[in-house]
């Protein structure tokens, strides 16, 4: 089944793919991988901003980390490359929040969720989930990605 298949299959309908905030490449491929930059968290075209433990809940932390996720695969999808993903190797989740805030993990397996259920057993992967205390532009979440891909 191809991924647009999957994505239909769950409901889910990709953003257009973020322009960059700065001096960078939003994908860049090499030696058969893709490195996904950074994603921001846009809701209904909204940046999703605050802290986590502060002014962001723990289920409106794992939406924006879903997000997060849908903008990697929209970013794939513009590079062409979403149909040729091999396997997701690693996601990593950066989550604005307090020093007491502790639940970073569940926070990123919005994005770890939605790459299983998007390419299946290919879909799993590593990951760090790491709390910060600012994220740019304030943004609640930001997640990266690996990828490996085929040979076009």
């Amino acid at each position: 089944m191809s991924i647009e298949a999957r994505l239909n299959e769950h409901g889910i309908t990709l953003p257009e793919a973020a322009a960059p905030v700065a001096s960078y490449q939003p994908v860049v491929v090499h030696g058969g991988v893709a490195y996904v930059s950074g994603q921001l968290p846009f809701v209904d075209g909204e940046l999703l901003k605050g802290r986590l433990g502060e002014t962001v809940s723990l289920e409106d932390g794992m939406a924006a980390a879903r997000a997060c996720g849908l903008m990697i695969l929209a970013q794939l999808k513009a590079a062409g490359l979403l149909e040729r993903v091999e396997r997701v190797v690693k996601l990593g989740a950066f989550v604005s929040s307090t020093v007491d805030f502790t639940d970073q993990p569940m926070v990123a397996n919005g994005a770890s969720d939605l790459m299983f259920d998007v390419f299946g057993e290919k879909g799993r992967h590593s990951r760090a989930a790491v709390g910060v205390p600012v994220l740019p532009l304030g943004a609640a979440v930001e997640v990266d990605a690996v990828i490996a891909i085929s040979d076009a």
